[in-house]
């Protein structure tokens, strides 16, 4: 007995020491943070008015197959949300400064980045990728299978975490955080229409499928779909 107990005691350390380490091993491939993706920097120069975008902006549901350049994904991602100012304000007003918004990004068809979901980071000016294929036939299941979402080269999502406003705002929180979703999605439909680049904001879908199909955080709620193409012509 006394020459049998050491043996069993040297045995389970050795099983603990090698699958323990294999184990502490996986963790760290699983947890380490993929590299961001720079993007261009955004354009300022301005081609046409204000009042000229306005006018010619309309709901637009057919898109050719033609990808989207980089450089226009990097000007919408702006508009929604890019960094304007050195102190770190936005391109779209926020109830306190508190930018509740995050912007996912689902591409099927982009000449410089490959098919998958991407999250944008605005201090940065930078994508983080999420998942690594196209989500758009998922993503347009999950919106009452409605085509436009399919067909689009891309399709970029609004989403909200509500308690970064309701800290401050209280019950407040939820109607100054659907206003800023407004105000982001009409300067990604401006700034498409200054891209000549045809888009619509899609309302109608299942909350916790685009949760699931784009790898969202629970805390991170969808508000509005909107799928940008080239127009048809």
């Amino acid at each position: 007995m006394c020459l049998i107990l050491p043996r069993v005691i040297i045995i389970i350390s050795l099983w603990l020491l090698y699958f323990g380490s294999s184990h502490a091993h996986s963790l760290q491939i699983m947890e380490k943070e993929p590299e961001m993706i720079k993007l261009p920097q955004a354009r300022h120069a301005v081609h046409l008015s204000a009042e000229s975008i306005i006018g010619l902006r309309r709901s637009i549901r057919e898109y050719s197959k033609e990808s989207i350049q980089l450089q226009d994904l990097a000007q919408l991602l702006w508009a929604a949300q890019g960094i304007t100012s050195p102190n770190g304000l936005r391109a779209t007003p926020s109830a306190g400064a508190l930018y509740p918004l995050e912007i996912y990004l689902s591409v099927g068809l982009s000449s410089g980045l490959a098919p998958g979901v991407y999250h944008y980071q605005p201090r940065q000016h930078a994508l983080v990728p999420v998942r690594d294929t196209d989500q758009r036939a998922a993503l347009a299941s999950a919106a009452l299978g409605q085509r436009c979402v399919a067909a689009a080269p891309v399709c970029l999502v609004i989403g909200a975490v509500y308690n970064r406003t309701a800290i401050k705002y209280g019950n407040r929180a939820r109607r100054y955080v659907h206003l800023e979703a407004g105000h982001a999605a009409e300067n990604i439909l401006l700034q498409a229409t200054a891209l000549q680049l045809g888009t619509v904001v899609v309302g109608a879908f299942d909350d916790q499928t685009v949760q699931q199909v784009l790898a969202m955080p629970s805390d991170h709620e969808p508000l509005a779909l909107i799928p940008v193409g080239h127009p048809l012509s």
